[in-house]
């Protein structure tokens, strides 16, 4: 009990940092146009990520946790997965590079389960679907952000710019609250499902159903239209989502100038058609219960947008850095999770 313990805390420590680390990806259009202050936008986004709570099913939730064989695993795994990903996002957070959480979680789990038991315990569907979508949600993001452009810019042909700018930073105030909720809804329940996946472990390591434990730690698989889906007790999603937004508050900075700046310059035109076309990628990928990257779709997003001027606005030098950033993260995080596994288990096995 005490490891399992342990683990929820660290899944919500990962939780909180994911909030800090992708903070950037809802905020940063809406600071970098001066709609917003830094510190307004930060509440801003803890706001909307914690309403998620109310408006999401667990769709990511149950795919994460079906990533491994939970009945083959033992709580080793889940803790090694954890710490993986917590060092490869305070990493990548160091540098200011712009990676997913999702991906550095999937794959710090996966990792440890074939250090643990080889590759057949892992669900190599679903990881193949995750690793798709590093190249299929920057893209989505990127044409759906490009045509949001192009619509807006022919709605306001014939009005005066400053006119424009008005309506559109409040504008930037929904889109930005749109895509802060995507990032709750889809962020906060990985963690959820990997919360979900240790209960399940540490039942089937004891040989218990969830009734001959407390009912804080009642999670089960229940059947929906003829598949098994995850039940959490009500504590799990709250906790989530509460540990998101308080990271959310605490910033991101070095990230912000990334994505704000750094990549193609904003204006409320085009941060408004980045986040809203971000914010529509997210809500697809819940309805296809895929675990996408809130940084992937939003770097996409304003590339996408970057493309209406002309392609060197665009700046490819850091678009190029940020790509094999996202290709390594999952190899990288999944040989940290294995080495993580190998270590812990000659420890304490």
């Amino acid at each position: 009990m005490t490891l399992l313990i342990i683990i929820i805390v660290l899944a919500l420590v990962f939780d909180y940092i994911n909030g800090f680390h992708d903070a950037a990806n809802s905020i940063a259009t809406i600071v970098s146009t001066k709609v917003l202050t830094p510190v307004q936008a930060v509440i801003w986004a803890a706001f909307f990520n914690f309403l998620a709570f109310w408006l999401f099913e667990l769709n990511i939730a149950d795919t994460i946790s079906k990533t491994v064989n939970t009945g083959a695993i033992d709580l080793w795994v889940v803790f090694a997965g954890l710490i993986a990903a917590i060092a490869w996002n305070l990493l990548t957070w160091y540098f200011g590079i712009p990676s997913s959480s999702s991906h550095t979680l999937i794959g710090g789990f996966a990792g440890a389960a074939i250090a643990h038991a080889g590759i057949k315990i892992v669900n190599t569907k679903i990881i193949i679907k995750v690793a798709a979508f590093i190249f299929l949600a920057p893209i989505i993001g990127m044409v759906i952000s490009f045509i949001f452009t192009t619509i807006l810019l022919w709605l306001f042909r014939r009005t005066h710019p400053s006119r424009v700018e008005l309506v559109l930073k409040r504008g930037q105030l929904l889109s930005s609250a749109l895509f802060s909720l995507g990032h709750g809804g889809n962020d906060a329940q990985k963690v959820m499902g990997l919360i979900g996946a240790a209960v399940l472990v540490y039942l089937n390591t004891h040989n218990l159903t969830p009734d001959d434990v407390p009912q804080w730690l009642h999670v089960t698989m229940v059947d929906v239209n003829g598949h098994q889906q995850l039940h959490l007790p009500n504590w799990v999603p709250l906790a989530c989502y509460t540990a998101i937004a308080i990271g959310t508050l605490s910033g991101g900075w070095r990230i912000v100038k990334t994505m704000g700046s750094k990549i193609t310059k904003i204006t409320p035109i085009e941060g408004v058609a980045a986040e809203a076309a971000g914010a529509a990628m997210l809500f697809i990928a819940d309805m296809l219960k895929v675990p996408v990257s809130t940084t992937h779709t939003i770097t996409g997003s304003i590339i996408g947008v970057g493309l209406t001027k002309r392609t060197s606005a665009v700046r490819w030098g850091v678009t190029i850095n940020l790509l094999w950033a996202w290709i390594l993260t999952i190899p990288v995080s999944a040989l940290v999770g294995g080495l993580t596994y190998t270590v812990f288990s000659w420890m304490f096995h």
